[in-house]
């Protein structure tokens, strides 16, 4: 072989190593980038991932007030459900207040008064079970979120704002004034 031809020859393996070596380089980076490519989509569903857990957590927290709120409703309803018949009953226990105020000589009517005055009672006790309380006013200090100021009087007697007379008693169910009680406070 000739010098020429060697170098030829030569020049052709140092050629086909050149283009290997540029083949491998681009293998490596074509690597690379699918590597980075993977690596951004990991990172990528990472965050996806991280957004779906919050949105998650805070739908079931939301829910979670939801049924805290509808059991809280649940127990007002519960505890006031008798209030609008303990309502419609108030008046009907001021007539059987007023009759039991009746005095008279009379036997007959005075029976009538007993069993009277057995019915108030019985309506009394029925209220009470349920948590109905009446109104302190005998004196008291008027209080405008349970008594119904109607008039005003003087007396020296007791200090500004007390209770001097109680035209209607007043009711509260359990915590709530269902009927203030309607006064007459000292000026």
């Amino acid at each position: 072989m000739t010098t020429e031809e060697q170098k030829e020859t030569l020049q052709e393996e140092v050629t086909e190593e050149v283009v290997a070596t540029e083949k491998v380089e681009e293998e490596v980076a074509e690597e690379k980038t699918a590597e980075e490519l993977l690596q951004e989509e990991v990172e990528q569903l990472k965050e996806e991932v991280k957004d779906s857990e919050d949105k998650y957590l805070r739908l079931y927290a939301e829910f979670e007030n939801f049924k805290k709120r509808k059991n809280q409703e649940i127990d007002t309803i519960n505890t006031y459900k008798s209030q609008k018949i303990i309502t419609e009953i108030l008046p009907s226990l001021d007539n059987l207040e007023r009759a039991l105020q009746l005095e008279t000589d009379n036997e007959e009517v005075k029976t009538i008064l007993k069993g009277v005055e057995m019915v108030y009672e019985g309506l009394q006790a029925a209220l009470k079970s349920e948590g109905v309380e009446l109104v302190e006013t005998k004196n008291a200090q008027f209080d405008p979120n349970i008594h119904h100021a109607v008039m005003q009087g003087e007396d020296s007697d007791k200090e500004s704002g007390m209770i001097l007379d109680t035209f209607q008693k007043g009711y509260k169910l359990k915590d709530r004034v269902i009927r203030p009680a309607m006064v007459k406070v000292n000026s």
